[in-house]
């Protein structure tokens, strides 16, 4: 089940990012831009490392690999994809002006309500390979096979 959250999580953080970056965008959005990437290359390191075996060649956190995988998923997946959603959600907000029939400038407020749910969405992603390495790790687990 790890694998396919992993496929899930890289495909809507994708997704998210390539929404903003494709789109003109100022502000709070940088920090949402740069989240959702430094996200979804961890997340990208993690599922090439889990995937081919090769977690215990990453020195002090290959015999924590369950471990490294619970704060990854719930510290750094949930919390910076939440921040990245609240604020898209809130420059959406700011934008829904333009969303009126009429309105002759280019409109971002498809892409950052579209951007917010894929961002919200990842996050939930997120939080269910967390939950799952958490429950992993309160059974006596070390691995997340």
């Amino acid at each position: 089940p790890l694998g396919l959250l992993r496929l899930g999580q890289l495909a809507l953080g994708a997704a998210f990012w390539v929404t903003v970056a494709a789109h003109k965008y100022e502000g709070a959005a940088h920090f949402a831009l740069f989240a959702a990437v430094l996200v979804w290359l961890l997340t990208l390191a993690l599922f090439g490392l889990s995937l081919l075996g090769r977690w215990a060649l990453v020195p002090w956190l290959g015999s924590r690999w369950l471990l490294t995988n619970l704060v990854h998923d719930l510290g750094l997946g949930v919390g910076l994809y939440a921040a990245a959603t609240g604020i898209m959600g809130h420059k959406a907000q700011q934008k829904s002006y333009c969303n009126l029939p009429g309105y002759s400038q280019h409109c971002l407020y498809g892409a950052y309500l579209s951007a917010s749910v894929c961002g919200g969405i990842a996050a939930c992603l997120y939080l269910f390979s967390g939950l799952y390495c958490l429950s992993r790790r309160c059974r006596d687990q070390r691995d997340i096979i």
